[in-house]
């Protein structure tokens, strides 16, 4: 997958969890928690919703990795399907 289609996967499940926010204008490097004001529950139904449309399992160890859409991104880049 290419850093691009998951940037746009990241927005996409955001855009789920988070219908009034605009993942466009977040800072590929800002903390999604904390710009978008999700609470536990929000973030995990966004990891989910990401793992649906991406097709690769991602573990709750990789949780982290998805804190901000630069970290997300590489990790979809690196471990989802072309």
């Amino acid at each position: 997958m290419t850093p691009q289609r998951a940037q746009e996967l990241i927005a996409a499940a955001l855009s789920q969890v988070a219908p009034d926010a605009d993942p466009a204008v977040l800072p590929r490097d800002a903390d999604i928690r904390d710009a978008l004001e999700l609470d536990s529950l929000d973030f995990l139904t966004f990891v989910q919703t990401l793992s649906e449309y991406s097709g690769c399992r991602i573990e709750e160890d990789d949780y982290p990795a998805f804190a901000t859409i630069a970290g997300g991104a590489g990790f979809l880049a690196a471990h989802a399907g072309p």
